[in-house]
């Protein structure tokens, strides 16, 4: 790599980071300022020390400094493993102009890991379309975070086009393969299972081997609501290009919408209605509505685990 190569990667590392801190800083005093504020979200080396509690982990050479007793925070071990598992397939490369889906999940992700870097948390990254692409171990080092930041940043400049998905199968080896209880965070459209009966019964079969051994899930059905939820283009006929097959039709938005709607909430009601049963959390993330409902979900779910 040459040096302005070089120089210019690490700026963009840099933004990766930087959009990831002042999003997760954003959201902490949002929360400290509403009803959320009991969540675990200090992030301090040292919290002072309460009466009664154990005395093993009391920093004493601080003491000895200020004369106060403080306890060395989440010094001692890792609070949780988490895996970010990323779809990669070219229909999260949509829509075409503005943030897209691959795009807001990335940045997403990116403002996790800085969440779990400062809660201590390990943390891995699975990519995938049709198979899985990379899966790291989980680990809370500095040096982790922006090696997975470098792993984000090339999927954000090189998208992968004409890939379709098979979500079922990355989510039977990724339970296959983490061995420790963790919780599996999910970014995908979950487009791949969409009015296909068979491909719908595989996903539920992969959530359940999940659940099968231990791990808690949150899945973020990502989406664009206008366009994908609310179907809504202008009234005149358009041609339509399917982004994973090459597919194409031409039609008026306004004679399929309905049934098209009617089709996708029936699906979307099968989906959240299994996941239910196997007490997972599937959270609508819409490219519009922003990071902080993806934060505040995984704090309520990291709070129920420790």
């Amino acid at each position: 790599m040459s040096q302005l190569n070089e120089d210019q990667h690490v700026r963009q590392l840099a933004n990766l980071e930087l959009l990831a801190r002042q999003v997760v800083e954003g959201f902490i005093t949002g929360l400290h300022q509403s009803p959320f504020h009991g969540f675990s979200v200090e992030f301090a080396e040292h919290r002072l020390y309460n009466n009664g509690e154990s005395v093993k982990n009391i920093d004493w050479k601080l003491f000895a400094k200020t004369d106060k007793l403080f306890v060395k925070q989440f010094e001692e071990e890792t609070n949780l493993r988490c895996y970010l598992v990323l779809d990669t397939s070219s229909s999260m490369n949509f829509p075409e102009q503005g943030l897209n889906k691959l795009q807001f999940s990335i940045y997403g992700i990116a403002s996790l890991m800085y969440l779990f870097k400062k809660q201590r948390d390990a943390f891995g990254l699975c990519t995938f379309s049709d198979k899985i692409d990379k899966l790291t171990p989980a680990k809370s080092a500095s040096t982790h975070l922006f090696y997975l930041y470098a792993e984000l940043e090339k999927l954000y400049q090189q998208p992968n086009t004409n890939t379709t998905t098979n979500i079922a199968d990355v989510l039977h080896h990724v339970a296959d393969q983490v061995h420790q209880r963790s919780l599996i965070i999910i970014f995908s459209d979950m487009l791949e299972n969409n009015m296909d009966n068979a491909k719908l019964q595989a996903l539920f079969a992969a959530i359940q081997h999940l659940k099968y051994n231990k791990h808690e899930v949150i899945i973020f059905n990502v989406n664009d609501k206008q366009k994908e939820m609310e179907f809504s283009f202008d009234n005149r006929p358009h041609h339509f290009i399917d982004m994973e097959s090459g597919e194409e039709i031409k039609v008026h938005p306004g004679k399929i919408r309905n049934a098209y709607q009617t089709s996708l909430m029936h699906y979307r009601r099968e989906l959240e209605l299994k996941c239910a049963q196997y007490n997972i959390d599937i959270v609508d993330a819409a490219v519009q509505d922003g990071y902080y409902q993806i934060l505040r979900s995984y704090l309520i779910k990291r709070n129920s685990m420790i």
